[in-house]
């Protein structure tokens, strides 16, 4: 494998455990819309495009109001996520003290990942940042438009890291090295084996260890 010299990040249950704070938003603003109790897994099933085409899916008569009140309730309950995973901060650090250009392409709204990258502190590592839309996963497009913009990197240089088995069907996609975070409780590191990704790490200090042998 070619030195890295870029890396593209995933950012729900790869650089934080989000998914817990995403569904209880979820939950909190739509719920009251629909009138009905929502489970884990309708919730989960409508993903894919961002949080404001989970709510088309979820209350679609209610969209502006059910957009407006995720937004704040993802904000508000915050807490349930207030940090990064442990050595996330550090690695993007060090990551940038070698010159190591980083981006993000990420299934979330742009709205919700700003919130998330300002409680994390994590809003000036990226140079480019590729969120989701509402009308579907956009994740192979996204990269992409990362690799044109590293202008004068070659593909073989890039990595994306990633948790979901999207992640790894986008990188394929698109023909760039796919790392599997399979770190967060949140991850099914079997559906991510079966997709073969190229590497697979269970801890981010394991992940780190080896980045550091190939850049």
């Amino acid at each position: 494998m070619q030195k890295i010299k870029a890396i593209i990040f995933d950012l729900d249950g790869t650089l934080a455990n989000t998914l817990p704070l995403c569904i209880e938003a979820f939950r909190q603003s739509v719920e009251p819309l629909i009138n009905r109790s929502i489970s884990d897994t309708e919730i989960i099933a409508t993903f894919g495009p961002s949080e404001e085409g989970t709510i088309m899916a979820l209350t679609p008569n209610n969209y502006d109001k059910g957009v407006a009140d995720y937004l704040k309730f993802y904000k508000n309950l915050h807490n349930i996520c207030p940090t990064p995973f442990d050595g996330i901060k550090e690695l993007l650090v060090a990551l940038k003290e070698k010159s190591i250009r980083i981006a993000m392409v990420t299934g979330k709204g742009k709205y919700s990942t700003a919130i998330s990258l300002q409680q994390f502190g994590l809003q000036n590592f990226f140079e480019l940042i590729e969120t989701g839309s509402p009308t579907g996963a956009r994740k192979a497009e996204g990269i992409q438009l990362v690799l044109d913009f590293l202008y004068g990197i070659k593909k073989e240089e890039v990595i994306y890291v990633g948790d979901a088995p999207s992640d790894i069907i986008a990188s394929k996609s698109v023909g760039v090295t796919v790392v599997a975070a399979a770190w967060a409780t949140t991850a099914a590191p079997e559906k991510l084996i079966a997709l073969l990704p190229d590497k697979i790490f269970y801890t981010i200090k394991n992940f780190a260890n080896w980045l550091y042998t190939t850049i």
